[in-house]
C-alpha cells in the first residue's frame, strides 16, 4: 500500500477578491463550483467566504494528491472534484467522472479562521 498525501492553504482575502470581481466574479464562481457547493457557501451569509476558501484549498489538495494517478493535471476540472459535510459536518470529497485505480480510501480535512482556510487530502493506495 502507499499514501499519497496532498495540502492546500489559501487566504480567504483572495477567494472572497475573485468572487466580488464585477468583471470575472460569476465566471470563477462557475468555473469553480458545484452547484450544490455553491448552495452550501452562500447558505452560510457571512461567513460564506471562508466555506467557498476551504473547498478551493480541499480541491487543490486533492489535485495534488492524485496527481500521480493521473497522466495529464489539465485532464480534470476544477467541477470534477465535490466537496460536501456528512450529517456530523465532516467534509467528504466525491470524484466525478475521474477513474482512479487501486484507490482503497480518501480522506479529507479541513479548517478555516478570519485569514486562511486550509485542507489536506490522504489517499490510500492498493
Amino acid at each position: 500500500m502507499k499514501v499519497c498525501c496532498g495540502t492546500d492553504i489559501i487566504e480567504i482575502k483572495r477567494i472572497k477578491e475573485s468572487i466580488e470581481d464585477e468583471k470575472t466574479g460569476q465566471a470563477f464562481i462557475e468555473r469553480v463550483y458545484t452547484t450544490k457547493e455553491i448552495e452550501y457557501c452562500e447558505s452560510k451569509k457571512t461567513q460564506k467566504y471562508q466555506h467557498y476558501a476551504a473547498r478551493f484549498a480541499a480541491k487543490e489538495a486533492t489535485f495534488k494528491a492524485i496527481s500521480e494517478q493521473i497522466d495529464d493535471k489539465y485532464s480534470i476540472s476544477w467541477k470534477d472534484i465535490e466537496i460536501s459535510n456528512n450529517l456530523q459536518g465532516r467534509p467528504k470529497l466525491k470524484l466525478i467522472g475521474i477513474k482512479l485505480n487501486n484507490i482503497e480510501n480518501i480522506d479529507l480535512s479541513i479548517s478555516h479562521c478570519k485569514e486562511y482556510a486550509v485542507a489536506n487530502v490522504t489517499l490510500l493506495k492498493k
